[in-house]
């Protein structure tokens, strides 16, 4: 009868330990909601991208709200240099240039560094000049990282996502002939157009 009684108490102990437990578990925070994520749709192919949200906040809700409103829709990589970068999402086929929205504030100062397969912004000589205009790092670029706020280069480029699929798709657009066409260099003989941008999980 002792045995059995102290088997039962011994339960009861546990269960008053297990009942707060559970309740505490429950009232932990819940891990961080992913980062959003993107599908650019080329005449090449697809290429899935993870926006950075957390690192480049500003910049996300900016390529987002582009991207969403169809602003990237029949836009090109406009700029193909094979062993740099693939920049697009300013021009059409024709070369027009897209009015677009507002500059936005140069993030590139969040840690993140433009390496191979990465996504920033395109801008002029204005640290704060960029607006829709993107492109993805075909090899690392480390040169175009934040380093000082002294003088423009100092600011860096902002990158904003990385690629998570379709990194043959990138390199096959950075071995497509360009040529030059009226002001501008190292355009696509063929199009290289962007279809759609689709975001998940904004």
């Amino acid at each position: 009868m002792n045995t059995m009684s102290s088997i039962r108490n011994l339960s009861r102990a546990v269960q008053i330990l297990i009942v707060p437990l559970a309740f505490a578990l429950c009232a932990l925070p819940s891990a961080a909601a992913a980062n959003p994520t993107a599908v650019i749709k080329t005449s090449k192919g697809d290429i899935q991208v993870e926006l950075l949200a957390e690192q480049a906040p500003t910049t996300v809700a900016n390529f987002v709200n582009y991207a969403n409103s169809g602003f990237y829709d029949g836009t090109i990589f406009h700029r193909v240099i094979s062993h740099f970068m693939i920049q697009g999402g300013g021009f059409t086929a024709d070369m027009e240039k897209k009015a677009t929205g507002e500059p936005i504030t140069n993030e590139a100062d969040n840690g993140l560094s433009n390496r191979r397969g990465t996504l920033a912004m395109a801008r002029t000589s204005d640290p704060h000049s960029a607006t829709a205009q993107f492109f993805i790092n075909v090899q690392d670029n480390m040169n175009l990282d934040h380093t000082g706020q002294t003088n423009p280069r100092d600011w860096g480029y902002a990158v904003f996502g990385r690629v998570t699929g379709g990194m043959e798709v990138v390199d096959e657009i950075r071995f497509v002939q360009t040529t030059r066409v009226g002001p501008y260099s190292d355009v696509p003989v063929e199009p290289v157009i962007i279809e759609r941008i689709t975001v998940s999980g904004d």
